[in-house]
């Protein structure tokens, strides 16, 4: 879920110590004081602690090869990361996040160019290279976001008098989701709903859904409009979708629920609710919503009539582009272990996420969306948001943008950006007034944390 990935964003304002979880007595063997191969992973989730843990105690039982699961307290990683890192028996296995990530730790980083599981990645997931192109960081459990859809609202409104559009199949770009939001919001009446879109959430703490998710289209087509090839090379930001940008947050805020005035009091949670509850017929968030909206009291959205569409905002070929899918993190194999250690974490990789029995610990135990070719369109969680996510991974026909988001310079960045949209939704700053602080923020930030890299 988003909430916890972004914990890791901002572990530098966390302090909080190392929570060893339940090893069990044949994975304490800590590396380098056993004769053979070892792996250590330092895992980055709490919540799956203990399905790690049995997974090295299933891999050890088969193969002989001691693994030692470590888990980091919640908002922790990177400080235990570091602490970790600096030991004599380090990990051999741990977690990246994003171009950030791979900033603070590219000398750790082995090239994983020929590992099993970065040669069978799906085409839609992107690993962190190097300059060089050499793969350093491997995606394994993927994330998507887009607008999610209660298709039997949808469904009540093309069967209106005038309706707009028909069928969702009309509905591919921003000007056909502005005609079809405007219209809707005038007959929310008759649709029994208080507005198509489930309020903005730009409470403090809660932006991340604009400050994220909203900026990922503008920031990868600008990275590829400049052929940004590493953190460093952003340190301006020419925000030229930045109005691509606005134009979608307008329609938002002004076919909501609530006032736009109001929408610096809302949170998550706010939004997810009214969206469960039939109130709005859109909402904008990722897989990991389902499990909110179906956990919600009076929950009217039905399993199989929950869907998501492409975040429509004028960007370039936007009628054959799908859903954001990517990841913040990435596994990473520690360059300063042993060959013999590198060797057995590749192998515990290979083994976990390619193998039979490793795949179904995997869907089941881990619950992750996983990228790799032998992962079909049903080798998923029991989650119809998930489903529709590994369809985009495995549909050649639509382009799924990654994650490049990540690519902004640090957690209090975002902060600043999320408090001058919440001025802006309640009329306090100007759009102008705000992409200049955007880009003044920016360059600050991002100088500062590349002067932390060095």
């Amino acid at each position: 879920m988003m909430s916890e990935v972004h914990s890791m964003q901002s572990t530098t304002r966390v302090l909080a110590a190392v929570a060893a979880v339940g090893l069990s007595a044949s994975l304490l063997t800590a590396c380098g004081q056993n004769n053979g191969p070892n792996v250590y992973y330092l895992n980055f989730k709490p919540e799956q602690a203990e399905a790690f843990e049995k997974i090295a105690e299933e891999y050890t039982a088969e193969t002989g090869v001691p693994v030692k699961v470590v888990t980091a307290a919640s908002g922790s990683y990177m400080q235990t990361l570091k602490a970790e890192m600096a030991k004599s028996n380090a990990p051999t296995l741990f977690q990246i996040n994003g171009q950030e990530g791979y900033g603070i730790w590219k000398d750790y980083l082995a090239d994983m160019s020929d590992f099993e599981i970065a040669t069978s990645l799906q085409d839609d997931a992107q690993p962190i290279t190097d300059p060089d192109g050499k793969i350093v960081g491997v995606p394994f459990a993927m994330e998507g976001f887009g607008i999610l859809y209660n298709e039997e609202i949808m469904e009540a409104y093309f069967a209106l008098p005038d309706a707009k559009v028909t069928s969702m199949e009309e509905l591919n770009s921003f000007d056909d989701l502005k005609v079809v939001a405007e219209d809707m919001q005038a007959r929310k009446d008759e649709l029994g709903i208080e507005g198509v879109f489930a309020a903005t959430s730009l409470g403090a703490g809660e932006e991340w859904r604009w400050t994220n998710h909203l900026m990922n289209g503008p920031l990868h087509y600008e990275i590829e409009d400049r052929g940004v090839q590493d953190f460093s090379d952003l340190r301006e930001l020419e925000f030229t979708y930045g109005e691509n940008y606005h134009n979608l947050l307008d329609l938002y805020l002004e076919n909501s629920t609530v006032n736009p005035s109001l929408a610096p009091a809302r949170a998550v949670s706010d939004a997810m609710a009214e969206f469960a509850t039939g109130k709005a017929a859109m909402v904008q968030n990722g897989n990991w919503a389902w499990g909110q909206i179906s956990g919600e009291g009076g929950n009217t959205v039905k399993e199989d009539k929950i869907k998501f569409m492409p975040m429509y905002m004028g960007l370039p070929n936007e009628e054959e582009v799908g859903l954001n899918v990517g990841t913040e993190n990435f596994l990473s194999v520690n360059n300063k272990a042993s060959e013999e250690d590198q060797q057995a974490t590749q192998d515990f990789l290979d083994w976990l996420f390619l193998s039979e029995r490793g795949k179904e610990l995997v869907i089941n135990e881990l619950g992750f969306i996983a990228p790799f070719e032998n992962y079909g369109i049903d080798d998923v969680p029991e989650d119809p948001l998930a489903r529709q996510v590994q369809e985009a991974l495995n549909d050649d026909s639509v382009e799924a943008l990654p994650w490049d988001f990540q690519y902004s310079p640090n957690q209090q960045f975002r902060d600043l950006y999320g408090q001058n949209l919440a001025q802006y939704a309640n009329g306090n700053m100007s759009w102008e007034d705000l992409v200049r602080k955007l880009k003044e923020d920016w360059t600050y930030e991002m100088d500062n944390q590349i002067a932390l890299m060095d």
